[in-house]
């Protein structure tokens, strides 16, 4: 199994503060950060593999709600987060979106 139980409990020790806080914005970043870039190099291979590029799309869902809540909760955790797992800043703050 790709995802083991040393591996989850490395992750939250490095973004959550300790391995046993598996419900901090960090760590299920870090953990979802992990599993899609899996699920990238699996369908790097197998490109017809349509239920994994589903769970795939929902897995960046989920990551892009917790950094959308962790950016207009304290931003300075959110800046923190995408520079250690080196992520693109693509949350926009709410008084600027266009209104079309």
């Amino acid at each position: 199994m790709y995802l083991s139980k040393e591996v989850k409990a490395e992750i939250f020790q490095k973004h959550g503060e300790v391995e046993t806080n598996t419900g901090s914005a960090e760590g299920q970043v870090a953990l979802f950060t992990y599993r899609i870039a899996h699920l990238t190099e699996h369908l790097k291979k197998n490109r017809k593999d349509f239920s994994t590029q589903l769970s795939l799309q929902k897995l960046v869902g989920k990551r892009r709600g917790i950094l959308a809540y962790l950016f207009h909760k304290d931003i300075n955790r959110y800046r923190a987060i995408i520079k250690a797992l080196g992520l693109r800043d693509i949350i926009k703050p709410l008084g600027s979106r266009d209104s079309k």
